[in-house]
Order: C-alpha cells, then structure tokens, then sequence
C-alpha cells in the first residue's frame, strides 16, 4: 500500500506546486478565525517544548497557517525572539504550509514523512524547490514584532517547502482539514515531537475522524515520523524501508511514545 501511496503521490503532487506562493496580503474567508490564535499558541507550544522531546532542550518558533496557506500566528517559548535561533521562524512557517499543502482529508503528511521521496533519485526530487518562500512575507515589517500577535507574517501567504520533521496538518474534531502548524528551533527529531505534541495540545489531531490515512503503519499515530532508513551515522546516506522515512537524529526520542491521535 505504501509503494501505490508513493505513486500516486508522485502524480498528484505535480498538480500542488502553486499551493501558498503568493506574495500579497490576504485574509481568508472563515480560515484563521476558526483556529487557535497567538495566546493560545504560544502556550501550547510552551508546554509542548517543556515535555521530553529528545534533540537539544532549546526553545522554539511555532506557526499555524490556515487550509489557504495564510499564516494566522507566531510564536516563540524564549524570554525574547533571539532566544531561539532567528532563522527558525520562517522554517516553522515552511513547514507548517507544507504539511496543509500535501496532506488531505482522507491522507495525512508530515514534513517528516517527505524527507526520502525528495532525495536525489527519489519520486519527489524537486518538490523541495517548488512553492518557494514569499521573502516579502518572511522577512517584511519590523522585527520587534517577529512571534508576537502582530508578527508581519500574520495575514500573509508563506509559502515554503520543508521535508524534515516538524510540521503536521490540522484535523477538527468534525473531520476536516483546516490548516498546518510548524516548528522549528530544535533538532528536527525533536522539532516533529514538539509539533506533535502542540497539535495534540490545539486538539486538533483528529485523524481518525476525518478518516484520514497515513504511512506510518501505526493506526494510532498516523502521520508520526518514520525512522527506517539503513545505514550510519544518523542515516543520511541510506534507502528508506518503506519509502517514507527520516533520519535519525542527536538523542532521538521514541516516537512510539508520542501521544496517540483522535
């Protein structure tokens, strides 16, 4: 099932690649107001951060983006924004748009689960390059503001394409898809740790009720990293199992362990 799963992605992925682009400001119809705003965010992913994630125990960005790819929070766990590396901001919110922007309804994506089929031979090489990052959105208006509630992401189109862990789609308790969330600050073991416990803290990891699939192979957990590439060290150079996994990383936690989804 996990090879039919591949191909058909190599397929439908082709069609995606407009998916979050857009450099303009924009507001969504009914997107944001429905999700978490910046208050609520940042204390998730406060929490989220302070569970035993593995990796390197540093603070973090967090971002969640609408079903449209429009940015509608910021956030950081540090005292003030260089507590955390700077450059992590735009990649929490690449890989929060990459999560929504290949996960659907009945098929659930992590950006952990992209990291082999875009290696060089692999099915997606190039989806990495696809979609690129609105320079204007990430880095426009003033820093000062960079993951408070007014960060000048917020109402904007991203963009971005992150394949290492860290990034989830958003399932609603009634079953839809409705965004993204991304982190980022840690190693990106950790970081899809983090992230899974912060959508699991937004209670907005209802799989099953959107019945959607995945490739893990864990009913329970779906969407959940996949650590079944073979060779050493940290398993860069290898071939994935399955077709779907990552690298291992510094103190990797067990991913088994994580929380299991709704």
């Amino acid at each position: 099932m996990k090879k039919n799963v591949l191909m058909a992605m190599s397929v439908a992925l082709v069609g995606a690649v407009a998916l979050g682009s857009a450099t303009m400001t924009v507001q969504a119809a009914d997107g944001c107001g429905s999700l978490p705003g910046w208050a609520t965010l940042q204390a998730r992913l406060t929490d989220a951060r302070n569970a035993a994630n593995g990796g390197l125990d540093l603070d973090m960005w967090g971002t969640i983006v609408d079903r449209d790819g429009i940015v509608c929070a910021v956030a950081f766990t540090g005292g003030v924004r260089g507590d955390q590396w700077p450059g992590s901001r735009v990649i929490s919110a690449q890989k929060a748009n990459t999560a929504n922007a290949f996960s659907l309804k009945g098929l659930a994506l992590s950006t952990a689960n992209l990291y082999s089929a875009v290696q060089p031979g692999g099915s997606l090489f190039g989806l990495q390059e696809s979609n690129p990052v609105s320079t204007t959105a990430a880095y426009g208006g003033d820093p000062a503001n960079y993951g408070q509630s007014n960060d000048p992401m917020v109402g904007t189109r991203i963009g971005g394409v992150n394949v290492f862990g860290g990034g989830l789609a958003l399932y609603n308790s009634s079953g839809q898809i409705v965004g993204g969330v991304g982190v980022s600050g840690d190693t990106s073991c950790a970081d899809h740790e983090i992230a899974w416990r912060l959508r699991a803290g937004l209670q907005l990891d209802y799989l099953k009720a959107a019945g959607a699939g995945g490739v893990s192979g864990d009913n329970d957990r779906r969407d959940n990293i996949i650590y079944d590439i073979k060779s050493q060290p940290f398993q860069m150079n290898g071939v994935s199992a399955s077709g779907f996994g990552h690298p291992t990383c510094i103190n990797t936690a067990n991913p088994a362990l994580l929380p299991a989804t709704d």
